[in-house]
């Protein structure tokens, strides 16, 4: 017996839960396949996922749900909580595509694969009458916007007791690593700059010396960050978008602007590179006699594998006859918000793998073409499932839960 359950409770087996699981969402099949074409077939940017909002809730509702739609202050969030008492199961789902390739990163599943999740896991606390709650949370504008983020300072996971998703990638996610999935993935914390030189215009060909080239502060800063990349370590990364610039060359430009994205695998190193970067711009802004205005922020941190998480998901994956890798500490060089909440609870971040067409990683054209297939649809259902059995192990074994608990808080003591 656990803390969870009565006396008088009879706690069924795992295989009479998978059991359930499955019946729950083969009765939802149809409903689920349309819910993910939808979405995969509208990509819609950070922020503004407004007809991903309103095609899940509307889908949650019919399914008999409360959903509180536009939660926490976000527009294009939701919130759909179901149970009582017991611990609290968070799924994440997210549905942000990218400008101009649509949903290459395959957001749609990640959303096919929670809501399977939620619906599983609501439906066998219900039937067997066992105390837990299950919160399927929409995450906007991962991509670029850091929703998680947002929605951990406005409060949307206090009270949650683990936190699970997956994100689609490659069979092969690293060279000569080819499987069905990988239950923990380390991926880098990020961090942007934003940055504004301010100089003095004057006329390029009458009066220079008068000027103060904001241009050059810029492609100062440039190049400095061009000279330290000699010294990053193999997985830490830097990449800069020029926002402003001049239009036309017989004017000293008073003005520049650039935001730059900063990665390493853990948020110390991350914080170590942040300042160098810094240097780089302030100096570029020192050599040119410019004002430079710095703003740094959407911090992802790096994510904190959960190895009692992982390993139960290589279990659960296994008995659909799918090869899992519990974990792989080489560093995905991406980042994600999810980062963000595996520093406040124990936290599944899953990659399985949907296509072994050569070239086709996400960010990549021929990755959105895959994420609408069938077969990746197939294979986010039966995730789903895992992670709703996952959540099951969660609420109904203070054991499994109490190791989760212990790996997590050592974790984040590193």
């Amino acid at each position: 017996m656990t803390a969870t359950q009565t006396m008088t409770q009879t706690v069924p087996t795992i295989e009479e839960v998978k059991a359930a699981v499955d019946a729950a969402l083969e009765s939802a099949h149809t409903s689920l396949r349309e819910l993910n074409r939808e979405i995969w077939c509208n990509p819609e940017t950070a922020y503004q996922e407004h007809r991903a909002h309103d095609t899940i809730c509307n889908f949650l509702e019919k399914q008999g749900f409360t959903v509180t739609r536009h939660a926490y202050g976000l527009d294009t969030s939701f919130e759909a909580i179901s149970g009582s008492g017991g611990r609290l199961i968070n799924f994440n789902a997210e549905y942000d595509a990218l400008p101009d390739i649509g949903h290459a990163c395959g957001h749609n599943l990640i959303t096919t694969s929670s809501v399977a999740a939620f619906l599983a896991l609501s439906t066998v606390l219900k039937q067997y009458g066992i105390p837990g709650r299950t919160q399927l949370l929409g995450t906007p504008a991962e991509e670029n916007g850091g929703g998680k983020a947002k929605l951990i300072d406005l409060g949307a996971y206090k009270g949650v007791d683990v936190s699970l998703m997956a994100h689609a990638g490659p069979k092969e996610l690293f060279p000569g690593v080819v499987t069905d999935s990988v239950g923990g993935v380390r991926m880098n914390a990020r961090k942007e700059i934003h940055c504004e030189f301010t100089g003095r215009s004057a006329h390029a060909g009458g009066n220079p010396w008068e000027g103060i080239n904001a241009l050059d502060a810029l492609v100062t800063s440039y190049n400095n960050v061009a000279v330290l990349r000699q010294q990053l370590r193999p997985d830490e990364r830097i990449h800069c978008a020029f926002l402003d610039t001049p239009t036309v060359a017989n004017i000293i430009p008073s003005y520049t602007k650039a935001y730059w994205q900063v990665r390493s695998p853990t948020l110390k190193g991350l914080n170590q590179l942040m300042v160098k970067v810094r240097n780089c711009i302030e100096a570029g802004a020192l050599a040119t006699g410019c004002e430079a205005k710095i703003i740094e922020n959407e911090l992802y941190t790096d994510i904190k594998i959960n190895d009692t998480l992982c390993d139960r998901y290589k279990a659960h994956m296994s008995k659909y006859d799918r090869n899992v890798i519990a974990r792989l500490d080489k560093v995905m060089t991406g980042s994600s918000d999810i980062g963000n909440v595996s520093y406040l609870v124990p936290t599944l971040h899953t990659m399985f793998g949907i296509t072994d067409e050569p070239g086709s990683f996400p960010h990549h054209p021929k990755f959105a073409a895959a994420a609408g297939t069938d077969y990746a649809h197939q294979e986010a259902v039966i995730v789903g499932k895992s992670l709703a059995l996952i959540g099951w192990e969660m609420v109904t074994s203070d054991e499994l839960f109490e190791i989760a608990q212990q790996q997590w808080k050592e974790c984040i003591q590193e």
